[in-house]
């Protein structure tokens, strides 16, 4: 018996499409429209900064600093508002420090201002903490400003709690980029936002290839450095990082011979993108730091990582402070009423914590989860086999 066809093909004859509208996406800017967040002007021994305050102050305290060609707006607020961190802002409260001269805006500095060195950068941070009432902060960093907090850090520890460093460099410039940040200065003072400098910009932030991964995203950050970067004021703070020294720091793992200060004493999560140009940097600054207080992590799939990946980096920081002994809310598991929202912990909790950390970064690399396409690389020394996630 033939079976019958319960679709008959000229069924769909006669159908109509109507009222068919379309809907673009609405487009992505770069602007300073979230009412969240209060701009405040802190004087320091080198000239004002703007420092950029979300959150309720009573909280702990997150510090952020951007990387060339960037500010607070450009460098972190997507990264800010992205649904997972605005549950794990609830907990805390972050200061966004923008480098002399580069915030939003910024009218171009005074031709005999002699822009502060990376130390003297670092320095500054003394003002911005005093000027909050800070104790310490959490450092949270990208390129340059990851730098900063470094050094801030190695000069300062009992000021920063942990440090989250995303392509971060402790050496100091090569020669090729010594010869190519040299010509860029000359071309921003010269003739401003030039096309070699604004391919070099976009090379720094999100590698090769990116323009097949992410159009969209491309084009907002292209505008955004023709039309929104002060070129003069951009060129003396490449020149400041192209003159950077070497961090000078170094792995010891003889107990014995340990030395304070040696290298960073504090929690390091060291983050780069799988298709960033700064992969082997962070490699080396991963070999100079202590193996059992940092972590190194490889995220594929993107080059600029809080733009490209916000769900892995929220998620690996969320472990990042949880096992530093924060209490802090999950987007995916609600705390109950009872439990405080962030509390120091005593030393047996935070090593509870820590064992709780590495367990949940064991269970990404074991388990499948639903973010897209993406994948963690932990290891703790990445130069011999890494543990691919």
């Amino acid at each position: 018996m033939e079976k019958e066809n319960t679709m008959p093909s000229d069924s769909m004859d006669d159908i109509e499409l109507k009222n068919i509208q379309l809907q673009f996406p609405a487009l992505r800017y770069l602007t300073r429209d979230d009412g969240s967040v209060r701009e405040e002007r802190v004087e320091t021994d080198k000239g004002s900064l703007l420092v950029a305050v979300q959150g309720n102050r009573a909280k702990p305290a997150i510090l952020t600093y951007h990387d060339l060609g960037l500010n607070y707006i450009s460098s972190f607020q997507a990264f800010f508002n992205y649904i997972d961190m605005r549950v794990l802002l609830e907990n805390f409260c972050v200061y966004h420090v923008n480098a002399p001269g580069q915030e939003e805006g910024a009218p171009t500095l005074p031709e005999d201002y002699v822009y502060p060195s990376m130390e003297e950068l670092a320095e500054q941070l003394l003002f911005v903490l005093g000027h909050f009432g800070l104790n310490s902060v959490i450092g949270f960093g990208v390129g340059a400003g990851a730098n900063i907090l470094a050094r801030f850090s190695l000069a300062h520890p009992e000021k920063i709690n942990a440090l989250c460093l995303i392509n971060c460099v402790s050496t100091q410039a090569g020669w090729i980029e010594w010869g190519y940040q040299k010509l860029n200065v000359r071309h921003l003072r010269s003739q401003g936002m030039t096309q070699g400098v604004l391919d070099y910009l976009m090379w720094h932030h999100f590698g090769r290839g990116t323009e097949e991964r992410n159009h969209d995203l491309v084009q907002v950050y292209k505008n955004y450095f023709e039309r929104r970067v002060n070129p003069t004021n951009l060129a003396l703070f490449i020149d400041s990082y192209v003159r950077r020294t070497d961090l000078n720091i170094s792995r010891e793992l003889d107990p014995t011979r340990k030395k304070e200060g040696l290298t960073l004493g504090v929690p390091v999560m060291n983050i780069t993108g799988a298709l960033s140009p700064h992969v082997e940097d962070t490699v080396t600054l991963n070999g100079r730091l202590d193996p059992t207080n940092s972590s190194w992590m490889k995220i594929s799939d993107c080059g600029m990582v809080l733009e490209e990946q916000p769900g892995k980096v929220s998620e690996a920081f969320r472990l990042f402070l949880q096992g530093e002994g924060y209490v802090v809310k999950s987007p995916r598991k609600p705390m109950t009423s009872t439990t405080p929202e962030v509390a120091p912990l005593s030393p047996l909790k935070m090593a509870d914590y820590r064992l709780a950390s590495l367990e949940g970064l064991n269970h990404i690399c074991s388990k499948k989860i639903d973010w897209p396409t993406a994948t963690i690389h932990i290891t703790e020394n990445p130069i011999s086999e890494a543990v691919v996630c």
